[in-house]
């Protein structure tokens, strides 16, 4: 990544400067360290949104591939944890990509309730349903949160399995977001079907219900991936 020098040079410039500094940067990263594979992105031709893409979260990589990917059709906004603004260099990631700031492990109402303003405007949102990166480079147990921004919108959903991101900017051991560092990777982006919530049963308690609605849309996540980063959704 960029130096502590560098990353303190780029904050200091306009934001409508950073943005375009940042983009030229990440763009000759990718260009050097990614190999991106897309499956299953003709799924969407006739789909219409808006649109929720659900994905499982292995690097702070996975934001920039999935925008480049899906910028150009579907100009996705991003829910992204607010402490990737608390870092000088996870700032510049989240100033380069339409996203809106959650607190983690919260009932955060305020950001769910714009969340879901943008939605039912028509705009196509990402969700990392785990919450966070995934240390173990399989999949962890996901966040209700996203149950309710898709019953309140009422949107599609669209499940997406990534690997090889966990190879392209792995995590930090330490914890210094800002110290992680670009290798060349293969990076496998599959699309699943367009689906929708399933149905409460008849007899069926809210929290049977949520577990089963949960266990539905990371499943739907876990059957895009290759066994070893199914996690605890084999």
């Amino acid at each position: 990544m960029l130096s502590p020098m560098a990353v303190r040079i780029v904050n200091a410039l306009p934001e409508s400067v950073v943005v375009k500094v940042t983009r030229v940067l990440v763009k000759r990263y990718f260009k050097k360290y990614a190999n991106i594979k897309i499956e299953g992105l003709d799924k969407l031709e006739n789909v219409n949104g808006p649109l929720i893409f659900i994905c499982n979260h292995l690097s702070n990589a996975d934001g920039l591939v999935l925008d480049k990917v899906l910028r150009e059709k579907f100009d996705p906004t991003f829910v992204a944890g607010i402490k990737l603004s608390n870092d000088p260099v996870t700032k510049l990631g989240t100033m380069m990509i339409k996203n809106v700031g959650i607190k983690p492990n919260s009932a955060d109402k305020e950001a769910i309730t714009r969340i879901v303003k943008l939605v039912r405007g028509g705009e196509n949102l990402v969700i990392f349903p785990e919450g966070t990166r995934s240390r173990t480079g399989a999949m962890i147990e996901g966040k209700k949160g996203v149950l309710l921004i898709a019953r309140l919108t009422k949107a599609t959903i669209v499940p997406i399995g990534m690997h090889g991101t966990e190879i392209l900017l792995p995590i930090n051991k330490d914890g210094d977001m800002g110290g992680e560092k670009f290798n060349y990777a293969d990076v496998h982006i599959k699309f699943g079907n367009p689906m929708s919530l399933p149905t409460k049963g008849k007899d069926e308690d809210k929290h049977e219900f949520d577990e089963r609605s949960m266990q539905f849309l990371m499943k739907s996540i876990s059957d895009l991936l290759p066994e070893k980063y199914k996690g605890v959704y084999k």
